[in-house]
């Protein structure tokens, strides 16, 4: 309970902060911009992370409403509520100079449609790993998993109450069309489009193939590649920038490598969740992709007009 006063509180101090302050030279100064670093307003909407939260919050409504997901809504309060909490207080402790809410949003709707549990406690505890592992997971810089991922098979591997239902989407193609385009509008928000398309067309290029190989008719791949949990691992987090190489050939290069791993966890050791399983595993080769091929790292536009040199925290 007094942590989440806090947390209100500091949203309350913020909205605030817009309000005029004192003057210099006759102009009103606004006291949020000293926190903003100069920060043009309309910037914010540029961030790919707002294009993600309202894809994955319509994902999340329309699995709710439509396909009858089993998502409980007081495991859906605590995984957002969670992860808010773990940013804001990892936030305070690496004294990064704002709270930022766009990541633990993602990274908590990308939970509440992946990952089951019969109890809240489990939520929160997934949220709270997820989050932490950004602050205290890191190499040159980055953290090292994906935030979701992490936390999404520590869990199943630790406890009989955390589950992933791959068949909740449907197989339907016109639903799986959809999921795919929305995703796409994501990635190329965020320039980030090969490594999903990567991933996509080497699994597909295995599938097809064993497929061949078995003599099965082709329809059993595609109906393969139509599954919905499947997309939204390829879009959305495979693909997060903050976790994948810095080039854009060692994007291409780790998501095929995922992708081999993801096929031989499947369909060779016959152990479920593949992608999921595969992505944890290969993630601590990333920082070892980027020492080989030296790249930019990624970065959040919302700071457009932030120094150079300004050190980016955990996002």
């Amino acid at each position: 309970m007094r942590e989440s006063t806090i947390f209100f509180a500091i949203i309350f101090n913020d909205l605030r902060s817009f309000l005029p302050g004192r003057s210099v030279n006759g102009n009103p100064v606004r006291r949020h911009d000293a926190f903003l670093a100069g920060m043009d307003i309309t910037a914010r909407f540029h961030d790919p992370r707002y294009y993600q939260i309202m894809v994955l919050g319509a994902l999340v409504a329309y699995g709710i409403l439509t396909l009858d997901f089993g998502i409980r809504l007081e495991n859906a309060v605590a995984t957002v509520i969670t992860a808010l909490l773990v940013q804001f207080a990892g936030t305070r402790a690496a004294r990064l100079p704002c709270f930022d809410p766009l990541s633990p949003l993602i990274t908590s709707l990308s939970l509440t449609l992946l990952l089951r549990t019969d109890l809240a406690v489990i939520a929160a505890l997934a949220a709270a790993i997820a989050i932490s592992s950004k602050f205290l997971v890191r190499v040159r810089g980055k953290h090292v998993f994906n935030p979701a991922n992490l936390a999404i098979v520590t869990l199943m591997v630790s406890t009989d109450h955390a589950w992933i239902s791959s068949g909740q989407w449907g197989s339907a193609a016109i639903g799986a069309f959809a999921i795919a385009c929305l995703g796409f509008v994501v990635l190329t928000r965020a320039r980030r489009a090969e490594t999903t398309i990567g991933f996509l067309g080497a699994y597909a290029l295995l599938l097809f193939g064993r497929a061949i190989w078995l003599g099965d008719p082709l329809a059993i791949p595609v109906h393969q590649l139509q599954n919905g949990a499947l997309l939204v691992f390829a879009f959305f987090m495979i693909s997060d920038p903050k976790t994948t190489p810095d080039t854009a050939t060692g994007r291409v290069l780790y998501s095929a490598l995922v992708a081999s791993v993801a096929f031989t966890i499947q369909f060779v050791l016959y152990q479920p969740h593949g992608p999921i399983l595969a992505l944890i595993t290969t993630a601590p080769l990333v920082p070892i992709i980027d020492y080989l091929l030296q790249g930019t790292s990624y970065r959040w536009r919302q700071f457009a007009a932030a120094p150079a040199n300004k050190i980016e925290g955990a996002r």
